[in-house]
């Protein structure tokens, strides 16, 4: 009871003192037209439609044609037409997010739709629109943050405050992953965004994958593809406005966004809709617009203060990496991890390829034994790689090359630290004493770790 109180109190006070209304003097697909209440919104405010039946669809302003506003709606337009009135809200757009949160399962905008009663309302506003925390403010990238996977851990480390890309076809393996990590992390609070995917792996996403243990210290928002893109383009945003208030509770948060491809599908919806032309495959400038504005809000946050780690899959359509999404999104994140579809086919899972993945945290958050041991294993992939055409048809002759004999010892045992069911969970500490035994090399006691804010700038990461 006291947690719905506090909602209907909170409620209460955000009430707008008047009332505005307009009428409908257009529909146009999804696009709606509104005449009468200029001077009373702006571009991504909301109002409401009463339609037919007293129904009232919420709606949001994405732009503005001869005075009149228009607005696309958060849910389907059946009962609405010409005449209908549309109610001005007097408030932007926010969420309430409460540590009593966690464990809990969300829509859009932040309301509860797992069956276990409402959600308590914390007392700040976060908007849903918010901007990233200023450069000059922030912290540098943290020390190593434990995901769980071998081939993450060791090959492509993520720091805390870090972004990453997960690039892949379809079918490949990126929710799995996603799922590994987001099972065996050890941040203190994950966030995870199903942005635009099937409907049916949202259950399955938090009763198999997360397991009790996984969804205590975890917020889930869910938007599946059957709904509007209005909801779809809210729900990513409201992922990262949760991840912001528990950042800004000094938490280091890992956040897991499936996928940033629907959410740029979303956006080119609605800017269509509104009719901005499109530039690049049918992707309107807005869509490149937003992408920053939305990943540019992960990271570290200012001093005293937590960080978010980003780990956002990216669908990879027609297995073109330099399409226009994914070159767009590789250019803002810290890294990439690229799954293979031609590894995925010959049964190994994760399908990580390591010689075209890259976290750009790397070397500089690594000890010298550490990077020694990774850039041995890379070294021998690439040689293996490079000569698994002649290796395969026999016409390699043994002892011709003593790197590519060492090359064909070790491969076999590379591949299998590599794979990795979704229980299997190897801590950070182990990663690297068991890679080493793979390619039969001597570890050493591992050197102190640096220290945090010693991990270089993205740019000096990619050149070394």
């Amino acid at each position: 009871m006291t947690v719905l109180a506090n909602t209907i109190v909170n409620e209460v006070t955000r009430l707008p003192d008047y009332g505005v209304y307009g009428r409908v003097t257009a529909i146009v697909g999804l696009l709606v037209e509104v005449d009468g209440v200029q001077g009373s919104l702006s571009i991504g405010d909301h109002c409401r439609i009463v339609g037919r039946g007293d129904r009232r669809v919420m709606c949001e302003v994405v732009g503005f044609r001869d005075g009149r506003a228009l607005v696309m709606p958060f849910g389907t337009l059946e009962g609405i037409g010409l005449g209908c009135r549309a109610e001005v809200g007097s408030r932007d757009p926010v969420l309430y997010p409460d540590d009593g949160w966690l464990g809990r399962v969300v829509d859009a905008f932040g309301r509860p739709i797992d069956g276990k009663g409402p959600l308590p309302t914390g007392r700040l506003p976060y908007p849903v629109q918010n901007r990233p925390p200023p450069a000059h403010g922030r912290k540098r990238v943290g020390t190593k943050i434990d995901l769980g996977v071998r081939a993450m851990n060791t090959f492509l480390t993520c720091c805390r405050g870090q972004r990453m890309g997960i690039f892949s076809g379809s079918g490949v393996g990126k929710s799995t992953l996603l799922s590994m990590m987001a099972r065996h992390t050890e941040a203190e609070v994950s966030v995870i965004g199903l942005i635009g995917e099937r409907g049916r792996e949202a259950r399955e996403f938090i009763e198999d994958d997360l397991g009790p243990d996984g969804m205590a210290r975890s917020v889930v928002v869910v938007a599946t593809s059957d709904e509007p893109p209005l909801v779809r383009r809210q729900a990513a945003y409201a992922m990262i406005t949760i991840s912001e208030y528990f950042r800004d509770r000094g938490r280091d948060v890992l956040v897991l966004m499936d996928s940033v491809t629907r959410f740029a599908m979303a956006q080119r919806e609605i800017s269509l809709s509104a009719g901005e032309p499109p530039a690049s495959k049918g992707y309107t400038p807005t869509v490149f617009a937003e992408l920053p504005r939305l990943l540019e809000r992960a990271g570290p946050g200012a001093e005293g203060q937590g960080s978010i780690t980003g780990l956002f899959t990216v669908l990879v359509e027609g297995d073109d990496h330099n399409e226009p999404v994914s070159d767009a999104v590789r250019g803002i994140l810290d890294g990439h991890v690229v799954l293979d579809r031609a590894i995925a086919e010959r049964g190994r899972y994760p399908p990580v390829n390591v010689l075209r993945s890259v976290s750009r945290t790397m070397p500089a958050c690594n000890t010298e034994a550490e990077n020694a041991v990774v850039d041995r294993a890379r070294q021998l992939i690439s040689t293996y790689e490079d000569m698994a055409e002649l290796i395969r048809l026999g016409a390699y002759r043994q002892g011709s090359d003593p790197m590519v004999d060492e090359a064909i010892e070790v491969y076999p045992a590379i591949e299998e630290f590599l794979r990795q069911t979704k229980a299997d969970k190897t801590t950070l500490t182990d990663c690297y004493p068991l890679l080493a035994g793979a390619l039969n090399m001597p570890y050493g006691e591992a050197e102190e770790a640096p220290a945090e804010g010693t991990a270089p700038a993205p740019d000096e990461a990619a050149a070394s």
